[in-house]
C-alpha cells in the first residue's frame, strides 16, 4: 500500500469474515474479531488502538445494499461517511436524530452543536474506491437489521446516497475518533436491504469483494 498508512487495524464481526483475511496480517496489519454490533465493535477497537499505534481503523465485512444504491450482491462499497443511523428518538412515527434532539455522542460542556453520530471517513476513501472498482458513499450502522422495504426506503430518505447497512462501522469510527485515528468501512454486498431472503444471499461473493477492497488498500 502507499506509504502514508502502514499500520492498519482491521475489525470484523465474525471469525468467518476473519478467516478470509488472516493471511493479510503482518507488516503492521492486524485483524481483530469484535463480535456483532456497534458496542462490541467500539470496545474491541478502542482496546486495540490503546494497546498499539495504528494509522487507520477499518471496519470490514459483509453487509446489505440499499435498493437505491445501484449495488448488487458481490459488489463492493467504501464509506465516505460512517453513520449511526438508528440513534435518536421515535416521535409518533417520525425519527428524530441527535442533531434535532440537541444531543451528542461526544461529551459537551456547553451549549452548541454536538456530534450527531456521523463520522467522516478516512481522506483516502474515494481514491481507494476508484482503485478497487467500488462505490463510495455513506455506510449506515444499525443495531437491528432492516427487514422491510418501507424501512429501507425511510433510511434512504433520511440518508441520501446511502450505500450499505452494517452493524459495526460507526462503533469502530467512534472509538477511532476518541483515539485520534482515521476510520473507514469496507463492505462486500451479500444481500439487498429489505425483506429477509436468506436464499438470495451471496456470502461467498461478498467475502471475496471485501478481500478485494483490502488488497487494494494494502496494495
Amino acid at each position: 500500500m502507499s506509504g502514508t498508512h502502514r499500520r492498519i487495524l482491521i475489525v470484523v464481526a465474525t471469525h468467518a469474515e476473519a478467516a478470509r483475511l488472516r493471511d493479510l496480517e503482518g507488516g503492521g496489519v492486524r485483524v481483530v474479531v469484535c463480535g456483532v454490533g456497534p458496542v462490541a465493535a467500539a470496545l474491541s477497537t478502542q482496546a486495540a488502538l490503546l494497546a498499539a499505534p495504528y494509522d487507520l481503523a477499518l471496519s470490514a465485512g459483509i453487509g446489505g445494499a440499499y435498493p437505491g444504491s445501484g449495488l448488487r450482491p458481490g459488489d463492493l462499497a467504501v464509506s465516505s461517511e460512517l453513520i449511526q443511523a438508528d440513534l435518536g428518538a421515535d416521535d409518533a412515527g417520525t425519527f428524530l436524530g441527535l442533531d434535532l434532539l440537541g444531543l451528542s455522542v461526544e461529551p459537551q460542556e456547553a451549549a452548541g452543536p454536538g456530534h450527531p453520530g456521523r463520522f467522516a471517513a478516512w481522506a483516502g476513501a474515494a481514491d481507494l474506491a476508484a482503485r478497487a472498482g467500488a462505490a463510495c458513499g455513506p455506510a449506515l450502522t444499525l443495531s437491528t437489521v432492516t427487514g422491510s422495504a418501507a424501512a429501507a426506503r425511510a433510511l434512504e430518505a433520511r440518508h441520501p446516497g446511502a450505500l450499505t447497512e452494517g452493524m459495526e462501522g460507526a462503533g469502530v469510527a467512534h472509538a477511532a475518533l476518541r483515539c485520534g485515528v482515521p476510520a473507514l468501512e469496507v463492505r462486500g454486498v451479500s444481500n439487498m436491504v429489505g425483506p429477509r431472503d436468506r436464499g438470495a444471499w451471496r456470502i461467498g461473493e461478498a467475502l471475496a469483494a471485501t478481500r478485494r477492497g483490502l488488497e487494494a488498500l494494502l496494495g
